[in-house]
């Protein structure tokens, strides 16, 4: 009788093993066999130039994606309209509805805490871009990481922008011929790292260079070209004779201190740079609008967004498809277009 029961017993161990290694095959092929992905974007604010380039670029990388490998992408992209407690929202329906990546572009980079922490409790993988969370926040998971630009490049490229057209002609922006370049700031946002990084490291390039600065005056734009346009005509009224140079951390703020000149009819050339190189800023440089600008490689920023929120998805090695510095952060290249 015992013995009947060993074999029963055995059979019956036999059976479970049996089943656990089929179904975890079942499970390993289906993911190989996955035939669609699902990604939800959250945008700190659609209409930002920019921001609005990157968008229009994963699109197209994401149909690019449903033909090179016949796996279908639902891609949600929502704006968060500049409020942090939308884009929380924003995320929480993306994980309740079990998207299989997210991909966020921060309102307040300080704020990034929170979302991750509800990422990682439902495993969840978030691709940060454009703007940067806090290096404390980036650690504390191996499936984070960060798409942008290196603020720095940037604005030493803007800076010798300037530092060339000194160089080969110093009355190109010392147009009263008084031994100074006068020049007005528009900055980003005060809290902004990129803001901080250009302002700081542009002004410095442009010392290094041995021209001769004397800041006017400066102002927060928060990045919008009618902000700058408002700031800009303030500072014609004030100082109409003065402003030889405009120096702006992004394209949309250059095209609004563009606006301003063009209502005054000033006719002295005051030289304009701008930072990103979106179409609107492309088009400034062509029309003669603006001066110079840096730009971003938008098809390789949004492209790089796409293939690791895809990798992710389907359980591949990011570090295999995309070339990451330590581990999980993506700078993409940049250079300087002038209008000369």
């Amino acid at each position: 009788m015992k013995k009947r029961y060993y074999v029963l017993a055995a059979v019956i161990l036999l059976v479970i093993v049996f089943w656990g290694i089929a179904g975890q095959r079942r499970g390993e092929g289906s993911a190989e066999e996955k035939k669609s992905i699902r990604i939800g974007v959250t945008l700190y604010r659609g209409d930002d130039s920019f921001i609005n380039t990157i968008r229009g670029k994963i699109e197209e990388q994401a149909k690019e994606y449903e033909k090179e490998t016949g796996i279908k992408v639902v891609m949600d992209i929502v704006d968060a309209k500049g409020n942090q407690n939308t884009q929380n929202s924003q995320v929480d329906r993306f994980i309740s509805l079990g998207y299989d990546a997210i991909c966020v572009n921060m309102v307040d980079r300080s704020m990034a805490s929170n979302i991750i922490s509800k990422a990682m409790d439902a495993g969840k993988p978030v691709v940060f871009f454009n703007r940067e969370p806090v290096e404390e926040d980036m650690r504390r998971w191996e499936k984070l990481y960060y798409v942008g630009e290196d603020a720095k490049e940037s604005a030493v490229l803007q800076g010798n922008i300037l530092v060339e057209a000194y160089q080969k002609d110093p009355s190109s922006l010392d147009l009263n011929g008084d031994g100074k370049v006068s020049y007005v700031l528009l900055e980003g946002e005060n809290s902004h790292q990129d803001s901080l990084i250009r302002t700081e490291w542009s002004i410095q390039t442009l010392k290094d260079g041995g021209v001769p600065l004397e800041k006017i005056t400066g102002g927060i734009a928060n990045w919008e070209r009618s902000q700058a346009s408002a700031w800009m005509e303030q500072w014609l009224a004030e100082y109409p004779e003065e402003i030889e140079v405009v120096i702006c951390n992004n394209d949309d703020m250059a095209l609004g201190a563009a606006d301003a000149l063009e209502r005054e009819g000033l006719d002295r050339p005051v030289k304009i740079v701008g930072i990103d190189g979106t179409p609107q800023g492309l088009e400034g440089l062509k029309n003669g609008k603006i001066f110079g600008t840096v730009q971003c490689d938008s098809r390789e920023y949004a492209n790089v967004i796409f293939q690791i929120a895809a990798a992710e998805a389907l359980g591949q090695e990011v570090g295999e498809l995309v070339k990451l510095e330590r581990e999980k952060y993506y700078e993409c290249s940049q250079k300087t277009l002038t209008a000369q």
